[in-house]
């Protein structure tokens, strides 16, 4: 490449921050966790509401991924067509808009949620 004015060391520098830039990954202990805890394990704990209508107990991580009786809510790398983003995003219908009877949860935590389904849903 021979661009006037710019050399070599430029373009490694700028390679280098570009690198740096890369996102950050979601941690489902320490980010999805604390979210799942204060806007969804009141009803989706053993016993509760939640629970009962559909099966979904949210209290670890591998009962979030085994889902519901109707099947998983979570298809990692995918948050487009997880049905956990669907039901906060408010894509599903209204009578199962989540959480249930209460405020949406915050842009900021939905995003939180969906970067870590895109990442791949990982138990980290």
């Amino acid at each position: 490449m021979n661009t006037p004015g710019l050399h070599k060391p430029f373009f490694v520098a700028v390679a280098f921050a570009l690198a740096g830039c890369s996102e950050k990954e979601v941690s489902y202990k320490a980010d999805v966790q604390p979210i799942v805890q204060q806007y969804c394990v009141e009803c989706h704990a053993e016993g509760g509401k939640g629970s009962q209508a559909s099966g979904l107990v949210l209290t670890s991580y591998d009962s979030l991924m085994k889902g519901t009786r109707f099947g998983a809510i979570v298809k990692p790398g995918d948050s487009l067509s997880s049905v956990l983003i669907m039901l906060v995003e408010g894509r599903a219908d209204p009578s199962i808009k989540m959480p249930h009877g209460r405020e949406p949860l915050p842009k900021e935590k939905i995003a939180v949620l969906k970067k870590w389904v895109e990442q791949g849903a990982k138990n980290n």
